[in-house]
């Protein structure tokens, strides 16, 4: 790698000056309701980087999506999810407060918005939008736990 490309890509990943404080959503979390078992695991802020990941189990099938928060390439925060190992999609951060992000791409089929807000140890992660010009949403509340829980059978 040319000192150049490392400096460039150094770049890419420089947080905003005013990048929200995220480190909130760092940590293991586990869903166990509704016959599934969903866990996400999300870094610490590096840099205005989170990385994270999901796996699901349901019905003796499993699927993953892996996603991260980082700089959109025209400023601001996105999150760019990749379910199944799909092409990343980016949804701009649009909101932000204490323990609580919103995530938004309308032009997206669906979800339109992407939602997280912590209270103590529980998670609530809530995808929303039109399918079909039909209103839906889907919610996960995740409780903390340990690196690789499982839930009870």
């Amino acid at each position: 790698m040319s000192l150049l490309t490392a400096l460039m890509s150094a770049a890419l990943w420089q947080a905003p000056a005013t990048a929200p404080d995220l480190s909130w959503l760092a940590g293991y979390w586990l869903d166990c309701s509704g016959g599934r078992e969903a866990s996400e695991t999300w870094s610490d802020p590096r840099l205005g980087l989170v990385v994270g990941h999901t796996v699901t189990v349901r019905n003796g099938r499993s699927g993953f999506e892996s996603a991260h928060i980082g700089p959109a390439p025209d400023g601001g925060l996105a999150y760019f999810a990749r379910p199944d190992g799909a092409a990343a999609t980016p949804f701009r951060l649009i909101e932000s407060g204490p323990q609580r992000a919103v995530f938004a791409n309308p032009a997206n089929d669906f979800p339109h918005r992407i939602l997280y807000q912590r209270a103590g140890d529980v998670l609530t992660a809530r995808i929303e939008g039109a399918d079909d010009d039909e209103t839906r949403s889907v919610e996960w509340t995740f409780n903390k736990a340990e690196l690789n829980a499982r839930c009870p059978n």
